[in-house]
């Protein structure tokens, strides 16, 4: 056990019941939590943040990589480092909505970002996904995107499951550069 870490309950003034548990504050989360950037509605003009994001530059906000009709680009609340998103430029909020040539390079930038992934991380495999509509868990239900998390052998330890925190080991910005320099051409 590490020293000063009892198993013992602690008296912990202002921080909620006794318990056995050390606390890692994540306040960063609040933004989340409170539904900072969601849009107001469900238009482009309601404050969409994906179709904010591509009139900044790569580095501001945090795309990876930009095609015709998509781009890739880092999640401000990942999962796991290195989760990011493909999103079309083109406001829709469901799948069918996508025509012939967004479909085709949607698919082919994920593709392009499990290979980045693979590159700079050594990802062993990934969770790929969309959650259609707020009952599935679309935090943005208006603004398509599908999600691309990397994963490795042992990638869950102790701190998601008794600590309900993920610990990333980079920061957002280095992670973009990592996976633009890894982009395949």
């Amino acid at each position: 056990m590490l020293a000063g870490m009892t198993s013992e309950p602690e008296q912990q003034i202002g921080v909620g019941t006794q318990d056995a548990f050390q606390r890692l504050w994540t306040p960063h989360r609040m933004a989340y939590i409170q539904g900072e950037n969601k849009p107001s509605g469900p238009g482009a003009d309601d404050g969409c943040p994906f179709c904010a994001i591509p009139a900044k530059s790569d580095e501001d906000g945090l795309v990876i990589a930009r095609g015709e009709h998509v781009y890739a680009v880092l999640n401000l609340y990942p999962y796991n480092g290195g989760h990011l998103m493909v999103v079309p430029f083109r406001h829709v909020a469901d799948y069918t909505e996508l025509d012939g040539a967004e479909t085709a390079e949607l698919a082919e930038l994920t593709k392009h970002a499990m290979t980045a992934l693979r590159t700079a991380s050594g990802a062993h495999g990934f969770n790929i996904g969309m959650n259609q509509g707020t009952v599935a868990g679309a935090g943005i239900a208006a603004h398509l995107h599908q999600h691309v998390v990397p994963r490795w052998g042992g990638d869950t330890n102790f701190m998601p499951v008794v600590g309900h925190t993920k610990v990333l080991p980079q920061l957002l910005a280095d992670t973009r550069r990592m996976l633009a320099d890894a982009w395949p051409a």
